[in-house]
């Protein structure tokens, strides 16, 4: 049975499965509305999944074909997957940020020899050795699951109430873990009363005790340089001016003391970064500095797919220090190296 945990004030959760990953669940919220549940959230785009969410909304007294609207905090496929099943259960609305929006709808479009190409031109820039890069060479295009995620068909406008007949739920953009990603503030008095203003949906930019991922998310044909820990720290910094009254994240479990937690991480990425700047003492590429870095086990421990998301932090931290004037690019290093200044 799908576990539901009742959050009072016309809140739950579910915990709908992750196929193979050690998060082990998405939980998503279910909100009671004037004009029926909306859902914070999806998960997963499995058969095991989408039984765990239709029985935890059976548990809820509803199902599938009652969800009025569907609101993404963000587009990746633990959060996204099912919402296109969603909605041709009940002709939900489907709500997200523009700007990861656009992800969906290049993700549609791009084909996936596309992609291929593109994470092998980084890898070998990032300085990735050949027998990390070669099996991309060879490997043949296919469709791969969660790159055809359904469109929304509303945009999430930051500093917005949501339409959301009967209750007061306003967006707030929490660029970082993808550049679209939002927290949901229910601007409403806590059902216990508990001190502090309303309730976060924090997604994964908020989380008890796990570090969000921050990578690079790029259009391959843009240029564009961003700086995502950037985004990412700012954002903390804003939702801890917010001083919700309780945290309900996408993972773990719900918390209070949301500002306790936002210090927690700003000190932590702090502390990498002064302690990147101790590798920089030598030049060091992208891939170097990731096989340096700390991380929840040995390098040679980390799979293969875990390696390419580490060396896309690794970027997003140089891309932050380069921008504080920390360290620069060596010239004429190929592939790129980094000093620290």
């Amino acid at each position: 049975m799908t576990q539901v945990y009742d959050h009072g004030g016309g809140v739950r959760s579910l915990q709908v499965p992750i196929p193979d990953n050690p998060l082990g669940h998405t939980l998503v919220y279910v909100v009671d509305t004037d004009r029926g549940p909306v859902l914070v959230d999806t998960g997963w785009d499995d058969p095991a999944s989408w039984d765990a969410l239709a029985d935890g909304l059976a548990a809820c007294g509803t199902s599938p074909g009652e969800i009025h609207g569907v609101v993404i905090t963000h587009h990746h496929p633990d959060h996204h997957g099912l919402s296109g099943q969603v909605r041709e259960a009940s002709g939900a609305w489907i709500a997200m940020h523009a700007a990861d929006g656009a992800i969906v709808r290049r993700a549609r479009s791009t084909r996936p020899g596309r992609w291929l190409t593109y994470m092998t031109a980084k890898l070998e820039a990032a300085g990735a050795p050949e027998e990390h890069v070669a099996p991309l060479r060879t490997a043949r295009p296919r469709s791969v699951p969660g790159l055809a995620p359904a469109l929304p068909d509303r945009e999430i406008v930051p500093g917005d109430l949501l339409d959301i007949p009967g209750r007061r739920l306003r967006a707030i953009w929490t660029p970082g873990h993808t550049p679209g990603h939002v927290c949901l503030h229910l601007e409403e008095e806590h059902p216990a009363r508990l001190p502090g203003h309303g309730r976060l949906f924090s997604g994964d930019h908020l989380l008890p005790e796990i570090t969000p991922h921050i990578g690079l998310y790029e259009d391959p044909d843009d240029t564009t340089v961003t700086d995502p820990l950037g985004d990412y720290l700012d954002s903390l910094e804003r939702v801890g001016r917010l001083a919700p009254a309780e945290v309900l994240p996408a993972h773990q479990h719900a918390f209070t003391d949301a500002a306790s937690r936002v210090r927690e991480l700003l000190t932590h990425h702090e502390d990498r970064l002064t302690g990147l700047l101790s590798l920089l003492a030598e030049p060091l590429t992208p891939w170097q500095l990731a096989e340096r870095m700390e991380w929840n086990r040995p390098w040679e421990q980390i799979p293969y797919g875990s390696r390419n998301i580490a060396v896309s932090e690794a970027e997003a931290h140089l891309r932050r220090l380069v921008k504080l004037g920390r360290a620069e690019a060596v010239p004429g290093s190929e592939p790129v190296t980094y000093m620290a200044l």
